[in-house]
């Protein structure tokens, strides 16, 4: 018997759900897409969705279970939720950034964030980061932050170095 998670983010799309849950489980490894729940005749004067059209889309990615609702245009992301994604090498800083960050709005790309071509908000940190943020030695900890404020994309090497001091 599978456990049901207690809490599940669901994200609104106006009409991608399938397609950015297929994305999303594409990208990262331990990850399915689970049931896909379609839209019937009732309800159509509200929803006004075609029968048989998906309405949600259940996906785990790395043992976190998402719903994805085609919902309409009536609501859009915003970064005020946004997904953390804690990354062990620069490799891994790489290669989420640049394929969660393709065809995203170029212009929210800070400090480790970034918006997919979806709207989903991302940040992409090195598990370091975290680590060198809360040192006991504030200054270090203060070095980390400035040279965090001037990146875009999360550079471990810089932000070890300011962390050293060097």
């Amino acid at each position: 018997m599978a456990i049901i998670q207690k809490i599940t983010p669901c994200l609104w799309f106006d009409n991608q759900a399938e397609e950015a849950a297929k994305f999303y489980v594409a990208l990262f490894k331990n990850s399915a897409i689970g049931a896909v729940t379609r839209y019937g005749r009732e309800g159509f004067e509200v929803h006004g969705r075609p029968e048989g059209s998906v309405l949600t889309v259940s996906f785990c990615i790395e043992g976190q279970e998402f719903t994805a609702l085609n919902g309409g245009p009536h609501f859009k992301f915003s970064e005020a939720i946004s997904f953390v994604v804690r990354c062990e090498t620069q490799a891994e800083v790489d290669r989420y950034w640049n394929k969660l960050g393709e065809g995203g709005d170029e212009r929210a790309r800070q400090c480790g964030w970034l918006k997919d071509k979806y709207g989903v908000s991302w940040q992409i940190v090195p598990a370091a980061l975290f680590e060198m943020m809360s040192a006991a030695d504030g200054i270090k900890s203060e070095r980390v932050i400035r040279a965090m404020l001037q990146m875009k994309k999360l550079d471990l090497a810089a932000l070890r170095r300011a962390y050293e001091g060097s």
